[in-house]
């Protein structure tokens, strides 16, 4: 644990994290208002009682129960894609990546097409044929259209590790093909797995909300996508009432932001190219730097091969 450099920046996004599942997750425990009940009139402006904390949307409900409970409602369809659609792009992608052969080259033209075709418009395709979106048919569909770019990744990192020795000597030690997969393969790209997971995961709360403002949003539920779709619609910026349209556009830009920002940080714990060392960091009490370590000349290749031949003195009887 001592070697993991968990950076500032990844304990900031790991607070923003925390604070979007705190309000998704408890607010409505707290808030105890029905997002569905009506409240007030059109656009009533934000009071001091709890429920009438942000205002009134359209309907005179209450701005903050519905913005706790979209939330949750967001964050269940992100987390929802976002596990079918790593799930899908890991397995394919360990597949054609150590499987190799017709199989790599059945499922890699499958993604070709699949990366091919904008996903937003299957989603929007898929949304409309189906005649009730819940909260996870709608992630369901996000998630079947989000796999190919993850499973290209994986696929590319799959097939350089099954050239490796420790590979091959589970190979001659019997090895079933599933064990080495899981116990060989996977374990190498767990890193990559949890960032790309966390980018499906924003991806998914955005596609949410782009489908909502079109229209195509669950139904029988509130989401931010949902809230913002209604605020358009009946004109909350054009009257002044910003109440309505604000909380959930904050909302969203929070939990994508701190979302990527978490992925970002991720990247620099687990890649060694990009953390931080400790030797760069290192200054005097004066906050001088140390200085740099002298170099040392490096020894010439010699031979065709470009192998390092160390001279052994003709005293030893050595030959070269």
């Amino acid at each position: 644990m001592k070697s993991i450099n968990l950076t500032p920046r990844f304990w900031f996004a790991a607070v923003l994290v925390l604070i979007t599942l705190f309000i998704g997750l408890v607010g409505p425990f707290i808030v105890r208002t029905d997002p569905d009940a009506v409240i007030g009139g059109l656009y009533d402006a934000p009071s001091g009682t709890l429920p009438l904390l942000l205002g009134t949307d359209n309907e005179g409900q209450s701005v903050l129960a519905n913005l706790v409970y979209g939330t949750r409602t967001s964050l269940l369809v992100g987390l929802v894609a976002g596990i079918i659609a790593s799930t899908i792009g890991l397995v394919l992608g360990l597949v054609a990546g150590y499987q190799g052969g017709w199989l790599d080259d059945a499922i890699s033209g499958l993604t070709n097409v699949a990366l091919a075709i904008p996903s937003i418009v299957l989603v929007i395709l898929l949304g409309i044929a189906l005649n009730n979106r819940s909260s996870l048919a709608l992630a369901f569909i996000i998630g079947i259209t989000s796999w190919p770019w993850m499973a290209r990744a994986v696929r590319a990192q799959s097939t350089s590790i099954r050239a490796r020795e420790h590979i091959d000597v589970a190979r001659l030690s019997g090895a079933s093909w599933v064990s080495i997969l899981s116990r060989d393969v996977l374990p190498y790209l767990l890193s990559y797995v949890v960032m790309a997971f966390v980018l499906q995961v924003s991806g998914a709360i955005l596609a949410e909300a782009a489908l909502s403002l079109l229209g195509l949003g669950p139904s029988g539920t509130t989401s931010l996508g949902v809230m913002l779709y209604w605020a358009l619609q009946w004109g909350s910026i054009r009257t002044g009432a910003i109440w309505a349209f604000l909380p959930p556009t904050v909302m969203l830009t929070l939990i994508a932001f701190s979302l990527l920002l978490l992925q970002s940080s991720l990247d620099e714990v687990f890649n060694p190219r990009l953390r931080r060392g400790k030797l760069a960091k290192r200054k005097t009490k004066g906050g001088q730097p140390l200085p740099l370590p002298v170099a040392t000349a490096a020894p010439t290749p010699v031979g065709a091969a470009g192998i390092v031949e160390n001279p052994v003195p003709a005293s030893t009887g050595g030959t070269r």
